[in-house]
């Protein structure tokens, strides 16, 4: 069984037992989340929500917070001159636990 969940303003596909890095949450490690579901499906067997699917639920866990891999941002202006700035997004890696219907 699969679902697509959203959250952080993007939509993820997990099943149980799945880990993936989302858009940072404000939650401590250790502590369980409810995400909001907007499709559940088990072969030809797809329920879709209108966005969300009622009475479906998806429990994960919070694993860790962290920060991604430094991206870089280059400027350049006709003057002759360049700016080199970094980022790091924060992240949540969340552990997907069960998945209902």
């Amino acid at each position: 069984m699969y679902a697509v969940i959203k959250t952080g303003g993007k939509q993820y596909r997990v099943k149980s037992g799945d880990r993936l890095k989302v858009e940072k949450l404000e939650q401590a490690v250790g502590a369980k989340i409810a995400l909001e579901v907007l499709l559940v499906g088990s072969g030809a067997d797809v329920k879709v929500g209108a966005p969300i699917l009622a009475g479906a639920k998806v429990e994960a866990e919070v694993v860790s917070h962290g920060l991604h891999k430094k991206l870089w941002h280059f400027r350049t202006q006709e003057e002759g001159w360049d700016r080199i700035r970094g980022h790091r997004q924060p992240f949540t890696e969340l552990k997907i636990s069960t998945i209902s219907a």
